[in-house]
């Protein structure tokens, strides 16, 4: 009777690589990651927390979506995909007798690159359907002249800074009192 065959363990076979942030989180080592060749760490999704490359506790609640973009040698290049607020901290700011306005806009930035967008305004109180309203088109209107003017690395670094948040939280006062404005997801489409 012929014996089978064994096999080699294939944890033994894996290359573990060191995968590198973008350079907007000055290139910093974000971990290990194993894989069986260059090829195969490519285009593999890395989600982790944005206090984690910024150092800072104020973005305890937001993750960072990295895509592998080049391996060579035992380092893993990654480039930026996505920034997300996470469910709890968005349910945590809904609250009763409050209003929101959502908005999901896909725009187009001073260098042409492709974001989409998904921005929450919260109200101090309840606000009629035409404030809403009132509050989605302005927001509408203020982040695509933003998107416009600027290049995709200095949003993405307001975004992430709170300093595009504030500045709509700023011109939307006028409509009615805000409590917050979050840029729940940002996702790079180019």
């Amino acid at each position: 009777m012929a014996q089978p065959q064994k096999k080699g363990d294939k944890w033994k076979l894996k290359k573990w690589f060191s995968v590198y942030a973008p350079k907007q989180f000055n290139d910093a080592v974000i971990g290990e990651m194993p894989a069986n060749d260059e090829k195969s760490a490519v285009g593999r999704n890395i989600v982790i927390g944005l206090d984690t490359l910024t150092h800072n506790p104020n973005h305890a609640y937001t993750n960072v979506v990295l895509k592998v973009t080049s391996a060579e040698g035992s380092a893993a290049q990654t480039k930026l995909i996505a920034i997300t607020q996470l469910y709890s901290y968005i349910r945590s700011l809904v609250r009763r007798y409050k209003s929101i306005a959502t908005l999901i806009l896909p725009v187009s930035t001073k260098d042409g690159t492709k974001l989409v967008f998904k921005m929450l305004v919260i109200t101090r109180q309840r606000a009629t359907g035409s404030r809403i309203a009132g509050i989605r088109k302005e927001m509408n209107e203020r982040t695509l002249t933003y998107a416009k003017e600027t290049d995709a690395a200095e949003l993405i670094s307001s975004v992430i800074d709170g300093k595009f948040q504030a500045e709509m939280a700023a011109k939307l006062r006028h409509i009615t009192p805000i409590s917050k404005v979050e840029v729940r997801s940002l996702e790079i489409k180019s």
